[in-house]
């Protein structure tokens, strides 16, 4: 049963990868993929989960180009469950079509979906869409700097005037449809930069970190600095809630959840990197302030209550496929979280509450 009512809310996420199982040497078609990413989001809201993310993509390997349409698609199948993308690179997209996309998407889903706007970890949507990788930086800045604006306007009912260097000005200008109460929720992605969590905290947007691997205290130097730089921009913090995003498998122990991923997030490296992984990386992994959420759904779990600990942050993301990763696993992965793992989260993050609340 769906759990709208849970303080601390967790969720599942993908890339949309669409990548070859290293195992079989097969290949799902472009459409069964697509497909599998909807029912993930189906399947997420039946088990209790609270969030679907999917993030955007313009490389091969993926089909999450148009990922607002994907996000639509679990819209309507759906009824109750948030629909985030992460993240939307906003850096290669016009911003009023953004607003555009998000706020119809917000009508359909009856105001479930939120944006989570980013630089992007890949920049093969720069060329492809018109746009200098020279220009990251100050693309990112000025793009974001315009949907905020727009955000602001749509609330207020006011005209946009606005004016920039990489699109034409705005002049009393209005955006259709609105959202259904004139203002959507946009997040700030940080890829585990201090800087960048600073830049989200004044610009006064709650934070998406990820941590996909290595150091859990790594990143909490990051969340620090964004608490910080909130506060002293004026912001209240309860308007400024943290979401942290982390690979996740699980399987009955610890060593077949080791030996079941290992094939398939190596693959995942080397097609979209390059790269290789070795086994001993994941089981490194294992251990309880390693951020990487892999092991048995014991491990697991007290990874999560550790990582709680540290950043006390309002939700959590588990990238709980690859791309080619047997949809059986991904199922099972969705299952554990929902119905082993975020019951007993909940509830020790409640009685953490509880104690805070009471002092010493």
């Amino acid at each position: 049963m769906y759990n709208n009512t849970s303080p601390f809310k967790i969720g599942i996420s993908s890339i949309g990868a669409h990548l070859t199982d290293p195992i079989t040497g097969k290949k799902s078609t472009e459409q069964e993929r697509v497909r599998h990413l909807i029912d993930m989001a189906i399947q997420a809201e039946a088990a209790g989960l609270d969030i679907y993310a999917l993030g955007e993509s313009h490389e091969k390997g993926f089909v999450s180009a148009a990922h607002t349409v994907i996000l639509g698609a679990a819209a309507q199948a759906t009824k109750n469950i948030t629909l985030m993308s992460s993240v939307s690179v906003i850096s290669t997209l016009d911003p009023v079509r953004v607003f555009e996309d998000f706020s119809t998407l917000d009508l359909i889903s009856n105001e479930r979906v939120e944006i989570v706007a980013g630089r992007g970890s890949r920049i093969g949507g720069f060329g492809l869409l018109g746009y200098s990788r020279n220009d990251y930086e100050a693309l990112f800045d000025e793009k974001l700097e315009l949907l905020t604006t727009i955000n602001e306007a749509s609330a207020q009912q006011q005209p946009i005037n606005w004016q920039g260097r990489f699109r034409a000005p705005l002049t009393n200008a209005r955006i259709y449809p609105q959202p259904l109460h004139g203002k959507l929720k946009i997040w700030h992605a940080v890829g585990g930069h201090s800087s960048s969590a600073i830049a989200a905290a004044n610009r006064g947007l709650p934070m998406v970190m990820t941590t996909l691997a290595g150091s859990s205290l790594n990143f909490k130097a990051v969340i620090d600095a964004y608490r910080r730089a909130a506060v002293a921009a004026g912001h209240q913090m309860e308007d400024m809630p943290i979401t942290t995003t982390s690979w996740f498998h699980t399987a009955q122990s610890d060593e077949q959840a080791v030996e079941e991923f290992h094939p398939y997030f190596n693959g995942m490296m080397r097609e979209l990197r390059s790269d290789s992984v070795s086994i001993d990386f994941l089981r490194h992994s294992l251990a309880i302030d390693n951020a990487m959420m892999i092991g048995s759904s014991e491990t697991i779990l007290a990874k999560m209550k550790y990582q709680y600990q540290l950043y006390r942050q309002q939700q959590f993301l588990a990238h709980v496929d690859t791309g080619a990763l047997p949809f059986a696993l991904v199922q099972n992965n969705i299952d554990v979280l929902a119905n082993v793992i975020a019951p007993e989260l909940r509830s020790f993050i409640t009685r953490e509450s509880v104690l805070t609340e009471m002092g010493p």
